[in-house]
């Protein structure tokens, strides 16, 4: 097993649920093309942080290597929308740059 993956893991034990956390395992399991694990993470992060407003643009961008359009355009909906209650201008506009960009291009 991959070495970061191991101390992710080992982290995420001595601080179960931690986003951050979550978040990284996501993005390791996608670096080591494990797309369902990384799936898996992504959606327990935002079941368990809806508000962790970075899951929504690389869960997107997942629905989108895993050919899921539809799930990938709600995605950045969802994430578009907590990002203006969190007035969070630049997580905004990247979700609405990948949402316009899967729009033209789908």
């Amino acid at each position: 097993m991959h070495e970061r993956l191991i101390q992710l893991l080992e982290l995420l034990e001595e601080t179960p649920g931690d986003p951050f956390l979550l978040f990284a395992l996501a993005k390791e399991y996608e670096k080591l093309e494990d797309t369902d694990q990384a799936l898996d993470y992504y959606l327990f992060l935002e079941q368990s942080h809806p508000d962790y407003v970075g899951l929504y643009y690389h869960l997107g961008k997942l629905y989108e290597t895993l050919d899921q359009p539809d799930r990938a355009l709600a995605t950045y909906q969802k994430g578009m929308e907590i990002a203006r209650a969190q007035k969070d201008q630049h997580s905004f506009s990247e979700l609405q740059n990948a949402k316009t960009n899967l729009e033209i291009g789908g």
